[in-house]
Protein backbone atom coordinates (compact mmCIF):
# COMPACT_ATOMS: atom_id res chain seq x y z
CA UNK A 1 0.00 0.00 0.00
CA UNK A 2 2.79 2.39 0.91
CA UNK A 3 4.56 1.73 -2.39
CA UNK A 4 1.31 2.23 -4.34
CA UNK A 5 0.64 5.61 -2.79
CA UNK A 6 4.29 6.65 -2.75
CA UNK A 7 4.68 10.31 -1.85
CA UNK A 8 1.18 11.23 -3.03
CA UNK A 9 -0.69 10.23 0.11
CA UNK A 10 -3.52 12.55 0.94
CA UNK A 11 -3.90 13.73 4.56
CA UNK A 12 -6.96 11.48 4.78
CA UNK A 13 -4.99 8.44 3.57
CA UNK A 14 -2.26 9.17 6.12
CA UNK A 15 -4.93 9.18 8.80
CA UNK A 16 -6.17 5.86 7.45
CA UNK A 17 -2.67 4.44 7.80
CA UNK A 18 -2.64 5.61 11.42
CA UNK A 19 -5.87 3.64 11.95
CA UNK A 20 -4.25 0.65 10.21
CA UNK A 21 -1.24 0.71 12.56
CA UNK A 22 -3.60 0.65 15.54
CA UNK A 23 -5.79 -2.03 13.91
CA UNK A 24 -2.83 -4.39 13.62
CA UNK A 25 -2.13 -4.40 17.37
CA UNK A 26 -5.71 -4.91 18.61
CA UNK A 27 -6.58 -8.02 20.58
CA UNK A 28 -7.56 -10.81 18.13
CA UNK A 29 -10.70 -11.77 20.07
CA UNK A 30 -12.28 -8.35 19.48
CA UNK A 31 -14.95 -7.98 16.80
CA UNK A 32 -14.18 -5.66 13.84
CA UNK A 33 -16.44 -2.97 15.32
CA UNK A 34 -14.76 -3.24 18.73
CA UNK A 35 -11.37 -2.96 17.03
CA UNK A 36 -12.42 0.16 15.14
CA UNK A 37 -13.88 1.71 18.28
CA UNK A 38 -10.55 1.16 20.06
CA UNK A 39 -8.61 2.60 17.11
CA UNK A 40 -10.73 5.74 16.84
CA UNK A 41 -10.72 6.24 20.60
CA UNK A 42 -6.89 6.35 20.45
CA UNK A 43 -6.72 9.10 17.81
CA UNK A 44 -7.23 12.73 18.89
CA UNK A 45 -9.66 14.75 16.81
CA UNK A 46 -6.83 17.22 16.16
CA UNK A 47 -5.47 14.63 13.71
CA UNK A 48 -8.36 15.16 11.31
CA UNK A 49 -7.30 17.14 8.22
CA UNK A 50 -8.27 20.82 8.37
CA UNK A 51 -11.35 21.93 6.49
CA UNK A 52 -10.92 24.41 3.62
CA UNK A 53 -10.76 27.96 4.96
CA UNK A 54 -13.89 28.81 2.97
CA UNK A 55 -15.90 26.41 5.14
CA UNK A 56 -14.64 27.61 8.53
CA UNK A 57 -16.77 30.72 8.73
CA UNK A 58 -18.47 32.47 11.62
CA UNK A 59 -21.69 34.49 11.62
CA UNK A 60 -21.71 37.70 13.67
CA UNK A 61 -24.70 38.06 15.96
CA UNK A 62 -25.52 41.42 14.35
CA UNK A 63 -25.77 39.93 10.84
CA UNK A 64 -29.17 40.20 9.16
CA UNK A 65 -31.21 37.21 8.07
CA UNK A 66 -30.51 38.10 4.43
CA UNK A 67 -26.75 38.20 5.12
CA UNK A 68 -26.88 34.80 6.85
CA UNK A 69 -28.59 33.19 3.86
CA UNK A 70 -26.04 34.74 1.48
CA UNK A 71 -23.07 33.59 3.58
CA UNK A 72 -24.29 30.00 3.98
CA UNK A 73 -25.14 29.83 0.27
CA UNK A 74 -21.87 31.39 -0.87
CA UNK A 75 -19.79 28.97 1.19
CA UNK A 76 -22.01 25.96 0.39
CA UNK A 77 -22.45 25.00 4.02
CA UNK A 78 -25.48 23.98 6.06
CA UNK A 79 -24.69 25.77 9.32
CA UNK A 80 -22.24 28.10 11.00
CA UNK A 81 -21.38 29.19 14.56
CA UNK A 82 -22.73 32.54 15.75
CA UNK A 83 -20.23 34.84 17.48
CA UNK A 84 -21.44 37.31 20.09
CA UNK A 85 -20.09 40.65 18.82
CA UNK A 86 -20.61 42.13 22.28
CA UNK A 87 -18.48 39.52 24.06
CA UNK A 88 -15.33 40.84 25.77
CA UNK A 89 -12.09 40.35 23.85
CA UNK A 90 -10.79 37.99 26.52
CA UNK A 91 -14.01 35.91 26.65
CA UNK A 92 -13.61 32.14 26.72
CA UNK A 93 -14.78 30.20 23.67
CA UNK A 94 -17.84 29.09 25.66
CA UNK A 95 -18.91 32.71 26.08
CA UNK A 96 -17.78 33.82 22.63
CA UNK A 97 -19.94 31.37 20.61
CA UNK A 98 -23.64 31.59 21.37
CA UNK A 99 -25.14 29.00 19.02
CA UNK A 100 -25.27 27.52 15.54
CA UNK A 101 -27.49 29.00 12.84
CA UNK A 102 -28.65 26.47 10.25
CA UNK A 103 -30.64 26.28 7.06
CA UNK A 104 -32.95 23.99 9.03
CA UNK A 105 -33.78 26.86 11.36
CA UNK A 106 -34.31 29.21 8.44
CA UNK A 107 -36.84 26.73 7.05
CA UNK A 108 -38.84 26.92 10.29
CA UNK A 109 -38.98 30.69 9.97
CA UNK A 110 -40.00 30.55 6.27
CA UNK A 111 -42.73 28.03 7.07
CA UNK A 112 -44.10 30.27 9.77
CA UNK A 113 -44.22 33.26 7.43
CA UNK A 114 -45.95 31.20 4.73
CA UNK A 115 -48.62 30.08 7.19
CA UNK A 116 -49.22 33.65 8.32
CA UNK A 117 -50.19 34.45 4.72
CA UNK A 118 -52.50 31.44 4.69
CA UNK A 119 -55.08 33.07 6.95
CA UNK A 120 -58.31 34.93 6.13
CA UNK A 121 -56.42 38.02 5.03
CA UNK A 122 -52.96 37.64 3.55
CA UNK A 123 -52.90 40.87 1.60
CA UNK A 124 -50.75 42.76 4.11
CA UNK A 125 -47.71 40.53 3.66
CA UNK A 126 -48.15 39.57 0.01
CA UNK A 127 -48.42 43.23 -0.93
CA UNK A 128 -45.01 43.79 0.62
CA UNK A 129 -46.07 45.81 3.66
CA UNK A 130 -43.61 45.13 6.43
CA UNK A 131 -45.47 46.64 9.38
CA UNK A 132 -47.15 43.35 10.25
CA UNK A 133 -43.95 41.29 10.17
CA UNK A 134 -41.47 43.34 12.14
CA UNK A 135 -40.59 43.80 15.76
CA UNK A 136 -40.66 41.65 18.89
CA UNK A 137 -44.19 40.40 18.21
CA UNK A 138 -42.97 38.23 15.35
CA UNK A 139 -40.16 36.73 17.38
CA UNK A 140 -42.61 35.98 20.15
CA UNK A 141 -45.08 34.44 17.71
CA UNK A 142 -42.47 32.22 16.13
CA UNK A 143 -41.17 31.21 19.54
CA UNK A 144 -44.69 29.97 20.17
CA UNK A 145 -44.22 27.25 17.56
CA UNK A 146 -43.01 24.87 20.26
CA UNK A 147 -43.08 21.84 18.01
CA UNK A 148 -42.79 21.64 14.23
CA UNK A 149 -45.24 18.73 14.38
CA UNK A 150 -47.97 21.28 15.02
CA UNK A 151 -47.53 22.44 11.45
CA UNK A 152 -49.94 20.40 9.37
CA UNK A 153 -50.17 20.00 5.61
CA UNK A 154 -50.41 23.13 3.53
CA UNK A 155 -53.98 24.11 2.75
CA UNK A 156 -55.41 23.95 -0.79
CA UNK A 157 -54.95 27.71 -1.08
CA UNK A 158 -51.23 27.49 -0.40
CA UNK A 159 -50.23 26.69 -3.97
CA UNK A 160 -51.34 30.18 -4.95
CA UNK A 161 -50.12 31.88 -1.77
CA UNK A 162 -46.58 30.52 -2.08
CA UNK A 163 -46.19 31.82 -5.58
CA UNK A 164 -43.46 34.24 -6.53
CA UNK A 165 -45.37 37.08 -4.89
CA UNK A 166 -44.89 35.55 -1.47
CA UNK A 167 -41.12 35.12 -1.84
CA UNK A 168 -40.64 38.48 -3.53
CA UNK A 169 -42.46 40.15 -0.64
CA UNK A 170 -40.51 38.15 1.91
CA UNK A 171 -37.05 38.87 0.50
CA UNK A 172 -37.79 42.56 -0.10
CA UNK A 173 -39.25 43.10 3.38
CA UNK A 174 -37.43 45.23 5.94
CA UNK A 175 -37.75 42.36 8.38
CA UNK A 176 -35.74 39.99 6.17
CA UNK A 177 -33.13 42.60 5.24
CA UNK A 178 -32.68 44.27 8.63
CA UNK A 179 -33.61 41.88 11.45
CA UNK A 180 -30.50 40.67 13.25
CA UNK A 181 -29.74 37.03 13.98
CA UNK A 182 -29.51 37.67 17.73
CA UNK A 183 -32.99 39.27 17.74
CA UNK A 184 -34.76 36.23 16.30
CA UNK A 185 -32.73 33.44 17.84
CA UNK A 186 -35.87 31.82 19.20
CA UNK A 187 -37.47 31.66 15.79
CA UNK A 188 -34.44 29.84 14.45
CA UNK A 189 -34.64 27.25 17.22
CA UNK A 190 -30.86 27.58 17.28
CA UNK A 191 -28.82 24.48 17.76
CA UNK A 192 -26.55 24.87 20.79
CA UNK A 193 -22.87 25.48 20.22
CA UNK A 194 -21.62 21.99 20.94
CA UNK A 195 -17.90 21.73 20.25
CA UNK A 196 -14.99 19.38 20.83
CA UNK A 197 -11.58 20.33 22.11
CA UNK A 198 -8.53 19.23 20.14
CA UNK A 199 -7.73 16.51 22.68
CA UNK A 200 -11.13 14.79 22.34
CA UNK A 201 -11.15 11.52 20.43
CA UNK A 202 -12.05 10.66 16.88
CA UNK A 203 -14.65 8.22 18.27
CA UNK A 204 -16.44 11.07 20.09
CA UNK A 205 -16.59 13.06 16.85
CA UNK A 206 -17.95 10.10 14.85
CA UNK A 207 -20.68 9.45 17.40
CA UNK A 208 -21.75 13.10 17.41
CA UNK A 209 -22.03 13.04 13.61
CA UNK A 210 -24.01 9.80 13.56
CA UNK A 211 -26.00 8.90 16.66
CA UNK A 212 -26.32 12.49 17.88
CA UNK A 213 -27.33 13.81 14.46
CA UNK A 214 -24.90 16.71 14.12
CA UNK A 215 -24.21 17.89 10.58
CA UNK A 216 -20.83 19.30 11.58
CA UNK A 217 -18.65 19.38 14.68
CA UNK A 218 -16.56 22.47 15.53
CA UNK A 219 -13.18 21.75 17.13
CA UNK A 220 -11.93 24.54 19.38
CA UNK A 221 -8.49 25.50 20.56
CA UNK A 222 -9.05 26.54 24.23
CA UNK A 223 -5.76 28.43 24.30
CA UNK A 224 -6.62 30.52 21.25
CA UNK A 225 -10.30 30.72 22.33
CA UNK A 226 -11.47 30.10 18.76
CA UNK A 227 -12.50 27.40 16.31
CA UNK A 228 -9.56 25.39 14.98
CA UNK A 229 -11.46 23.12 12.58
CA UNK A 230 -14.97 22.15 11.52
CA UNK A 231 -15.52 18.48 10.70
CA UNK A 232 -18.52 17.58 8.56
CA UNK A 233 -20.18 14.29 7.69
CA UNK A 234 -19.03 14.83 4.10
CA UNK A 235 -15.41 15.20 5.23
CA UNK A 236 -15.59 11.89 7.11
CA UNK A 237 -17.04 10.13 4.05
CA UNK A 238 -14.21 11.57 1.94
CA UNK A 239 -11.69 10.27 4.46
CA UNK A 240 -13.23 6.80 4.19
CA UNK A 241 -13.04 6.94 0.39
CA UNK A 242 -9.32 7.76 0.67
CA UNK A 243 -8.83 4.65 2.83
CA UNK A 244 -9.92 2.18 0.14
CA UNK A 245 -7.42 -0.68 -0.04
CA UNK A 246 -6.36 -0.55 3.59
CA UNK A 247 -7.14 -3.87 5.37
CA UNK A 248 -9.16 -2.26 8.18
CA UNK A 249 -11.35 -0.51 5.63
CA UNK A 250 -11.70 -3.51 3.32
CA UNK A 251 -12.86 -5.72 6.22
CA UNK A 252 -15.88 -3.46 6.44
CA UNK A 253 -16.17 -1.75 3.07
CA UNK A 254 -16.49 -4.89 0.96
CA UNK A 255 -19.72 -5.92 2.68
CA UNK A 256 -23.01 -5.45 0.84
CA UNK A 257 -25.23 -2.74 2.26
CA UNK A 258 -27.86 -5.38 3.04
CA UNK A 259 -25.30 -7.26 5.20
CA UNK A 260 -24.87 -4.13 7.30
CA UNK A 261 -28.61 -3.67 7.76
CA UNK A 262 -28.91 -0.81 5.28
CA UNK A 263 -31.05 0.95 4.30
CA UNK A 264 -32.39 1.76 7.75
CA UNK A 265 -35.35 3.56 6.18
CA UNK A 266 -37.56 1.07 4.34
CA UNK A 267 -40.05 1.74 1.48
CA UNK A 268 -43.12 2.35 3.62
CA UNK A 269 -41.23 4.88 5.76
CA UNK A 270 -39.65 6.95 2.98
CA UNK A 271 -40.62 10.60 3.37
CA UNK A 272 -41.49 11.90 -0.09
CA UNK A 273 -43.27 14.72 -1.87
CA UNK A 274 -45.33 14.38 -5.04
CA UNK A 275 -44.41 16.42 -8.10
CA UNK A 276 -47.53 18.63 -8.05
CA UNK A 277 -47.37 19.50 -4.34
CA UNK A 278 -46.09 22.97 -3.29
CA UNK A 279 -42.34 22.94 -2.79
CA UNK A 280 -42.77 24.31 0.73
CA UNK A 281 -44.47 21.02 1.55
CA UNK A 282 -41.09 19.35 0.91
CA UNK A 283 -39.35 21.62 3.42
CA UNK A 284 -42.20 21.20 5.90
CA UNK A 285 -41.84 17.41 5.71
CA UNK A 286 -38.08 17.63 6.25
CA UNK A 287 -38.59 19.66 9.38
CA UNK A 288 -41.46 17.57 10.74
CA UNK A 289 -39.75 14.24 10.13
CA UNK A 290 -36.18 15.24 10.97
CA UNK A 291 -34.69 14.42 7.55
CA UNK A 292 -32.29 16.42 5.43
CA UNK A 293 -33.89 15.77 2.05
CA UNK A 294 -36.85 14.19 0.29
CA UNK A 295 -37.34 12.60 -3.13
CA UNK A 296 -39.80 14.11 -5.57
CA UNK A 297 -41.90 11.28 -7.03
CA UNK A 298 -44.37 11.06 -9.87
CA UNK A 299 -48.01 11.21 -8.88
CA UNK A 300 -49.20 7.84 -7.62
CA UNK A 301 -45.86 6.14 -8.19
CA UNK A 302 -42.64 5.13 -6.45
CA UNK A 303 -40.16 6.33 -9.08
CA UNK A 304 -38.14 9.37 -8.05
CA UNK A 305 -37.83 12.37 -10.37
CA UNK A 306 -35.31 14.26 -8.25
CA UNK A 307 -34.26 15.16 -4.73
CA UNK A 308 -34.77 18.35 -2.72
CA UNK A 309 -32.51 18.92 0.28
CA UNK A 310 -32.79 21.30 3.21
CA UNK A 311 -30.18 23.67 1.78
CA UNK A 312 -32.19 24.15 -1.43
CA UNK A 313 -34.42 26.63 0.41
CA UNK A 314 -31.66 29.10 -0.51
CA UNK A 315 -32.85 29.22 -4.12
CA UNK A 316 -36.23 30.59 -3.04
CA UNK A 317 -34.39 33.43 -1.29
CA UNK A 318 -31.42 34.32 -3.51
CA UNK A 319 -32.76 33.66 -7.01
CA UNK A 320 -36.13 35.41 -7.48
CA UNK A 321 -35.83 34.92 -11.26
CA UNK A 322 -36.81 31.26 -10.81
CA UNK A 323 -40.40 32.35 -10.08
CA UNK A 324 -41.05 34.21 -13.31
CA UNK A 325 -42.56 31.37 -15.36
CA UNK A 326 -44.73 29.78 -12.68
CA UNK A 327 -48.01 30.75 -11.05
CA UNK A 328 -47.19 28.39 -8.20
CA UNK A 329 -43.94 26.73 -7.19
CA UNK A 330 -44.65 23.02 -7.14
CA UNK A 331 -41.88 20.53 -6.34
CA UNK A 332 -41.51 19.66 -10.04
CA UNK A 333 -41.48 23.32 -11.12
CA UNK A 334 -38.91 24.07 -8.43
CA UNK A 335 -36.54 21.36 -9.70
CA UNK A 336 -36.92 22.55 -13.31
CA UNK A 337 -36.47 26.23 -12.45
CA UNK A 338 -33.43 25.71 -10.21
CA UNK A 339 -31.70 23.49 -12.77
CA UNK A 340 -32.21 26.18 -15.44
CA UNK A 341 -30.93 28.84 -13.06
CA UNK A 342 -27.80 26.84 -12.21
CA UNK A 343 -27.07 26.15 -15.87
CA UNK A 344 -27.41 29.85 -16.71
CA UNK A 345 -25.15 30.78 -13.78
CA UNK A 346 -22.72 27.98 -14.73
CA UNK A 347 -22.77 26.79 -11.12
CA UNK A 348 -22.16 23.21 -10.07
CA UNK A 349 -24.73 21.63 -7.76
CA UNK A 350 -26.04 18.17 -6.89
CA UNK A 351 -29.38 19.42 -8.27
CA UNK A 352 -27.88 19.31 -11.78
CA UNK A 353 -27.15 15.59 -11.45
CA UNK A 354 -29.59 12.81 -12.12
CA UNK A 355 -30.88 10.98 -9.05
CA UNK A 356 -28.06 8.94 -7.51
CA UNK A 357 -29.26 5.42 -6.83
CA UNK A 358 -27.90 2.02 -5.87
CA UNK A 359 -29.18 -1.52 -5.33
CA UNK A 360 -29.17 -3.70 -2.23
CA UNK A 361 -26.28 -5.72 -3.74
CA UNK A 362 -23.93 -2.73 -3.86
CA UNK A 363 -21.11 -2.74 -1.31
CA UNK A 364 -20.69 -0.02 1.27
CA UNK A 365 -17.43 0.88 -0.49
CA UNK A 366 -19.30 1.50 -3.76
CA UNK A 367 -21.91 3.61 -2.01
CA UNK A 368 -19.21 5.71 -0.30
CA UNK A 369 -17.54 6.29 -3.67
CA UNK A 370 -20.81 7.53 -5.20
CA UNK A 371 -21.62 9.82 -2.28
CA UNK A 372 -18.11 11.29 -2.23
CA UNK A 373 -17.79 11.81 -6.00
CA UNK A 374 -21.18 13.51 -6.29
CA UNK A 375 -20.79 15.52 -3.05
CA UNK A 376 -24.25 14.50 -1.84
CA UNK A 377 -25.67 13.49 1.54
CA UNK A 378 -28.02 10.65 0.58
CA UNK A 379 -28.40 7.87 -1.94
CA UNK A 380 -31.63 6.12 -2.83
CA UNK A 381 -31.87 2.33 -2.92
CA UNK A 382 -34.07 1.05 -5.78
CA UNK A 383 -35.25 -2.31 -7.09
CA UNK A 384 -34.67 -3.61 -10.62
CA UNK A 385 -37.55 -1.51 -11.92
CA UNK A 386 -36.33 1.71 -10.36
CA UNK A 387 -38.88 1.80 -7.53
CA UNK A 388 -37.72 3.32 -4.24
CA UNK A 389 -36.78 0.74 -1.62
CA UNK A 390 -35.03 2.95 0.90
CA UNK A 391 -32.55 5.75 1.48
CA UNK A 392 -29.02 5.74 2.91
CA UNK A 393 -27.52 8.90 4.42
CA UNK A 394 -23.98 9.81 5.41
CA UNK A 395 -25.08 9.46 9.03
CA UNK A 396 -26.29 5.90 8.42
CA UNK A 397 -22.89 4.90 7.04
CA UNK A 398 -20.95 6.43 9.94
CA UNK A 399 -23.31 4.73 12.40
CA UNK A 400 -22.32 1.35 10.96
CA UNK A 401 -18.62 2.10 11.49
CA UNK A 402 -18.65 2.58 15.27
CA UNK A 403 -20.94 2.10 18.28
CA UNK A 404 -21.34 4.01 21.54
CA UNK A 405 -19.92 2.17 24.57
CA UNK A 406 -22.18 2.16 27.62
CA UNK A 407 -21.88 5.41 29.58
CA UNK A 408 -19.38 6.75 27.06
CA UNK A 409 -20.42 10.41 27.14
CA UNK A 410 -20.95 10.65 30.90
CA UNK A 411 -21.73 14.29 31.70
CA UNK A 412 -20.53 15.55 28.30
CA UNK A 413 -23.97 16.95 27.43
CA UNK A 414 -24.71 18.54 30.79
CA UNK A 415 -26.14 21.99 30.19
CA UNK A 416 -26.88 21.20 26.54
CA UNK A 417 -29.35 18.34 26.47
CA UNK A 418 -32.18 17.68 26.23
CA UNK A 419 -32.05 19.09 22.73
CA UNK A 420 -35.38 20.09 21.15
CA UNK A 421 -37.06 17.29 19.19
CA UNK A 422 -35.65 17.15 15.65
CA UNK A 423 -33.16 19.86 16.51
CA UNK A 424 -30.93 18.61 13.73
CA UNK A 425 -31.99 17.96 10.17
Amino acid sequence: MEEERGMTWSPEAKLGMQVEDLWDVQEPQLSPTEKLNACFESIPVSSFPPAPESQVIEINSDASLAEVVQLLSQHKILSAPVVDVDAPKDASWIDRYIGMVEFAGIVVWILHQSEKTDGPDNSEFVNGESEGITGPAVAAAVNGVSSPRKLGNLSPRSAAIISGKFFEALTSSDFYKNMKVRDISGSFRWAPFLALQKSNSFLTMLLLLSKYRMKSVPVVDPGERKIDNIITQSAVIHMLEECVGLPWFESWGTKKISELGLPLMKPNHIIKVYEDEPVLQAFKLMRQKGVGGVPVVGNGGRKALGNISIRDIQFLLIAPEIYKNYRSITAKNFLTAVRSYLEEQKESSPLLNAMVMCGSDNTIKEVIAMLDSKKIHRIYVVDNEGNLEGVITLRDIISKLVHEPRGYFGDFFDGVLPLPANSRV
